[in-house]
């Protein structure tokens, strides 16, 4: 007789990469982003998607700050992520000085950060959002880095945000990253909950890529 066959379900980590890919590759796949890496957009204008990055990350890292002590949202936490400075950093480089007064969120980025926001309540939810973003910051967001590097010649402060001094071997980070995220005690409807907020999060971010084309094309939030 042959032995009873193992279960083979995948794990939580597997099932987020499984059902966000589609929603994960339209978001890189987006005109603005494919402009930016061809080099079609302008300096003011890849500093427009900063400037929009900096209102989400600020959104994400206040309540990662509130939720650091709890038990499921705690162990995901990290100073190592922490993009902020890196952002302020750049636009202080990118953009002139007394740049914060000037600066607005489009208004897909504010609906981004308000839905970020209203995971303070729901430490399940903020999960989906983190893994949404540094995750991504981790993988395709260091190419991007390169990228974006060479084609408009920076070097150091306007493109920090894609360093990553404290996660020298970013493969490993993410291995015990999806570690963490099996280890979570969800039942299955709220890891489905989970994977519905993550497809979320990357329809919020696609949003954003779309406002952002269209303010370059007229010329406008800087």
């Amino acid at each position: 007789m042959t032995a009873t066959t193992t279960d083979r379900r995948p794990s939580f980590a597997q099932l987020l990469r499984d059902r966000s890919r589609g929603v994960h590759q339209r978001a890189e796949g987006a005109s603005f982003m494919k402009a930016l890496m061809n080099g079609e957009i302008d300096r003011g204008g890849y500093a427009q998607m900063v400037i929009q990055h900096l209102f989400i990350y600020e959104a994400l890292e206040a309540v990662g700050r509130e939720l650091r002590n709890n038990p499921c949202a705690g162990a995901f936490v990290t100073d190592d992520l922490v993009r902020v400075p890196h952002l302020r950093e750049d636009l202080d480089a990118l953009l002139e000085p007394g740049w914060r007064e000037r600066i607005t969120p489009l208004p897909a980025t504010r609906r981004y950060a308000a839905r970020i926001r209203d995971m303070a309540g729901w430490p399940a939810g903020f999960v989906a959002h983190h893994y949404t973003r540094y995750l991504g910051d981790l993988s395709g967001g260091l190419a991007i880095g390169q990228v974006v590097g060479r084609v408009y010649g920076i070097e150091g402060a306007g493109i920090s945000f894609y360093r990553f001094d404290r996660i020298p071997r970013p493969k490993l980070f993410k291995d015990a990253y999806r570690d963490k995220l099996d280890a979570l005690a969800l039942d299955p409807d709220e890891q489905e909950r989970v994977i519905q907020e993550v497809l979320t999060a990357y329809r919020l971010n696609t949003d954003v890529f779309v406002e952002l084309s269209r303010a370059v094309e007229l010329g406008t939030g800087l």
